[in-house]
């Protein structure tokens, strides 16, 4: 299986019809969603599809077809996903309608055609299970830390900014924890 860690787009034009599709990782999904809506008023459709782990390891997937005739849309999305083999992705579809219909065929095809042109943008990374995990550090050691995380290509999820200390949430596989810790436990002065 494989995954992103960055949002890639690609558009595809059929008969006066655009279509933008959006590859984000699943952590992303709901806000990017949120965003297109709002930069993209107009559009006609913005057709959705996701596959994810669960915490029990489990495949979940959905799609919608956002108002395009039933299975023309989001399915066809899906199963580029699920063919590339994608886990905690998801792609959005942003459609504006260029007057001419394409029919359940043209639409499967123009929808299919958009995600693949996405997919093709992407830089893909072999899936591995990762866990969660945060720390605490200084605020003049944030940036030094960052840099580190961002080399050895931990995600950071989540920053609260405390009145001494700032709290990080992170997402790694055990081995890029195991090597963060040792670089942790170099840094002085340091707060754990």
């Amino acid at each position: 299986m494989f995954t992103i860690n960055k949002t890639y787009s690609a558009t595809f034009e059929e008969k006066k019809s655009k279509f933008i599709a959006y590859l984000c990782p699943y952590s992303k999904f709901n806000d990017l969603l949120e965003d297109l809506k709002n930069e993209h008023p107009k559009a006609r459709h913005i057709v959705t599809a996701f596959r994810y782990l669960n915490e029990l390891e489990q495949i979940v997937e959905g799609s919608s077809d956002d108002k395009e005739p039933r299975g023309t849309a989001g399915k066809p999305a899906l199963h580029v996903l699920q063919g590339g083999e994608l886990i905690n992705v998801g792609v959005l579809i942003v459609r504006y309608f260029g007057g001419i219909k394409l029919g359940t065929g043209g639409l499967v095809r123009a929808y299919s055609d958009a995600v693949n042109l996405a997919l093709k943008e992407c830089e893909l990374i072999k899936y591995e299970k990762k866990d969660s995990f945060k720390f605490t550090c200084s605020y003049n050691d944030l940036s030094k830390i960052e840099y580190h995380l961002q080399k050895i290509g931990i995600i950071e999820t989540k920053k609260d900014f405390l009145p001494l200390h700032v709290e990080v949430n992170l997402e790694a596989t055990p081995k890029q924890i195991e090597e963060f810790n040792a670089y942790l436990s170099k840094l002085q002065p340091m707060k754990k």
